[in-house]
């Protein structure tokens, strides 16, 4: 009934050249990015104190949310995953996702901004991101493995590869619904384009950017157990091995600390998207 049709042979014909023309080079990019900037901010983060970044995060919260109850528990769920010994997994884990999101917001909000402006660069994307969401984060890991050997680099990659979307479609969104009279009583006064971008959009599509920046610091979160499959350390790998050795106990204590991070990182960003909406 059906004839038998394959791409598998072509992919790995055209990926296997792939990795014998650029293979180098792209590992080269990838030792550059982990000795310039993973290591760089890992090392950092584990710098310092655990109880003086618990007061940094208390701040951060405070500032955000203005609620002590909810600056309490944050800094309460952090103290408690490093009660059960998982302090320095949970460093490892966050200056991944760290990372991966401040990469994501580099490439996400200039794209964003580019397609906001140019409807025929919105038609190539749209289908593009469409792929990036929907196709399996596991499929991502075979060609990154390929280029970029294990490690935190190829991790990092499908993290971005996989979180930077929402950013993408959330900045264009915000763009489009800014308000066309604002614009106009800008242009009455003979602003440039620059000046029109940077002081009257961007601030006024300043929400939903946070909202794109929020939901791609999730989703970068999100990728972390995956990650632990291509030798990322943090939660994820004891989640994987609680998976392989049915340690359900170390497993669940790795992935209840995933959440409470989650948490953290989602209402503090979530506050701060709410408070460029509070009128001044």
């Amino acid at each position: 009934m059906f004839p038998e049709w394959s791409g598998a042979e072509l992919v790995n014909r055209r990926l296997a050249q792939a990795v014998k023309a650029w293979g180098e080079a792209f590992r080269n990019v990838g030792d550059v990015l982990l000795v310039t900037v993973l290591l760089p901010v890992e090392r950092l983060l584990m710098a310092i104190p655990a109880a003086l970044l618990l007061v940094l995060v208390a701040a951060l919260s405070w500032h955000a949310t203005r609620k002590p109850l909810a600056t309490i528990l944050y800094v309460l769920g952090l103290y408690l995953i490093g009660a059960v010994g998982l302090w320095e997994k949970l460093i490892q884990t966050f200056s991944l996702v760290l990372v991966s999101t401040l990469l994501s917001i580099v490439i996400g909000i200039p794209v964003g901004i580019l397609a906001a402006a140019s409807r025929r660069l919105r038609r190539v994307l749209v289908p593009i991101m469409d792929v990036m969401q929907t196709l399996p984060s596991f499929v991502y890991l075979i060609p990154v493995l390929m280029l970029f050997g294990l490690g935190k680099v190829p991790a990092l990659i499908a993290t971005v590869v996989y979180a930077v979307p929402p950013l993408i479609r959330l900045t264009v969104l915000g763009l489009q619904q800014v308000d066309p009279a604002a614009k106009e009583a800008a242009q009455s006064f003979g602003v440039t384009p620059w000046q029109m971008l940077t002081r009257v959009t961007l601030p006024l599509a300043r929400p939903s950017i946070m909202a794109g920046i929020n939901q791609t610091t999730m989703m970068a979160l999100a990728m972390v157990v995956v990650a632990s499959m291509i030798g990322a350390r943090g939660l994820g790998e004891d989640v994987l091995a609680g998976i392989q050795t049915l340690d359900i106990g170390r497993g669940l204590q790795a992935g209840i600390a995933i959440v409470i991070l989650a948490i953290v990182i989602d209402r503090i960003t979530q506050a701060y998207g709410r408070a460029r909406r509070r009128p001044r």
